[in-house]
């Protein structure tokens, strides 16, 4: 299994999401991503140990943190972590390993029936994440202990106290003591235990982990706020909702599985120009004044989004990061991932949609106003985020 990042923008409060999305900051941030970071981890038995040439016990794990994060964490020189093109960057992860190590070591930790497991950085690479570097370490752990034990992985890697990032969460897949799974180490979770019934907390940590996504990305956010601003009765939000889920769900499990691959510099600015047009038909109806009139909108609008919900599902796959063979663990994590984002969609549609109603009932002209304000301001946030993510592509 392969994990990619899961990629955030700053939190915006809903309640004053429609004052602030014009701003250049706003939309500088959720397409930078440099809020918060993610860590990647597979944890598995070590070689030695499949093979009978060590203890049973011993454990392999590959990490995968952000290269210029990491560098900066261990407090090394500018010249480390704004190391450019991978040649360089292994150069520096060379000159520095002592410094890598021992940041790592302090906050990645393997315990086998309570007692720490040595590790021994084994080797170190640069891959890319998302068009992003990341330093890829292989540590073996020696354990000592009895078979039939019980590991520990715990991590408190890119703490808030650190202040580059926050709310960083360790991703790791694991398969030790006979038992396969996922799991999502938080600063308020940090320790995965085998044995205990994983299955449970695995689902509601992905369930976690999709709201999560789809409340802190923006540009899911602003989507899911452009449809809710062009839809002006229950029917036109049910069957909406309804088609945006349907497509998304699809193209995310396909995606998240490997039988879709579409690269991010081809979804991201897709998804912003989804946003731009979407919010450009629902500023062209508010400025004609159409009120409840029906427009060729109305009968474009289900293929419309179907369309740009699948192009969203590849997004939401891409966050997740998960790229490997079938299984039902992988599965009940795409699954409550997705019900997460489900979850959080419609919260959002329930707060949203009686608000926009009941303006436009008591105050038709103020928001007329209003929304044409915001929408105009989606529209320019969209076809910002369309230029910057074309342009660094």
């Amino acid at each position: 299994m392969r994990f990619r990042p899961l990629r955030r923008g700053r939190t915006v409060a809903l309640a004053g999401l429609l004052a602030v999305v014009s701003s250049p900051a706003v939309g500088q941030a959720a397409w930078a991503h440099d809020a918060t970071s993610d860590v990647y981890a597979e944890v598995t038995p070590a070689a030695s140990a499949t093979a009978g040439g060590g203890p049973a016990a011993d454990v392999t794990a590959v990490l995968d943190l952000e290269y210029d994060l990491l560098m900066k964490s261990a407090w090394l020189r500018a010249e480390a972590y704004e190391a450019t093109g991978r040649a360089d960057q292994l150069t520096q992860l060379d000159e520095h390993e002592r410094e890598v190590d021992g940041y790592v070591t302090d906050r990645f930790v393997v315990t086998y029936d309570g007692e720490p497991c040595a590790p021994t950085l084994g080797a170190a690479d640069v891959v890319e994440r998302g068009e992003r570097p990341y330093a890829s370490l292989t540590y073996t752990f020696v354990c000592d202990g009895e078979p039939e034990g019980v590991h520990e992985v715990s991590s408190a890697l890119f703490p808030d106290a650190e202040s580059f990032v926050h709310s960083t969460e360790t991703i790791v897949r694991y398969e030790l003591d006979e038992e396969e799974g996922s799991a999502v180490l938080t600063a308020g979770s940090p320790t995965l235990i085998t044995g205990e019934n994983r299955l449970l907390k695995q689902v509601g940590e992905f369930f976690v982990l999709g709201g999560e996504h789809l409340l802190f990305g923006l540009d899911h956010v602003l989507f899911l706020l452009a449809l809710l601003i062009g839809a002006r009765r229950l029917r036109d939000v049910v069957w909406t909702a309804t088609a945006f889920t349907v497509a998304h769900s699809v193209t995310f499990l396909l995606a998240a599985l490997g039988v879709v691959s579409v690269p991010a510099i081809v979804v991201e600015p897709v998804i912003a120009a989804s946003i731009a047009v979407v919010a450009a038909v629902d500023l062209y109806l508010i400025w004609r004044g159409s009120g409840d009139e029906l427009t060729a909108w109305d009968h474009w609008r289900l293929p419309v989004v179907f369309v740009f919900g699948l192009v969203h599902g590849v997004g939401f796959a891409g966050a997740l990061g998960i790229d490997a063979a079938w299984s039902w663990t992988l599965l009940w994590s795409l699954l409550s991932f997705n019900v997460g984002i489900e979850a959080v969609q419609l919260g959002i549609i329930a707060v949203v949609f009686p608000l926009l109603v009941l303006l436009r009932v008591r105050a038709p002209r103020s928001a007329a106003w209003v929304l044409g304000t915001a929408t105009a301001g989606i529209v320019a946030v969209a076809l910002y985020w369309v230029v910057e993510r074309l342009t660094a592509a």
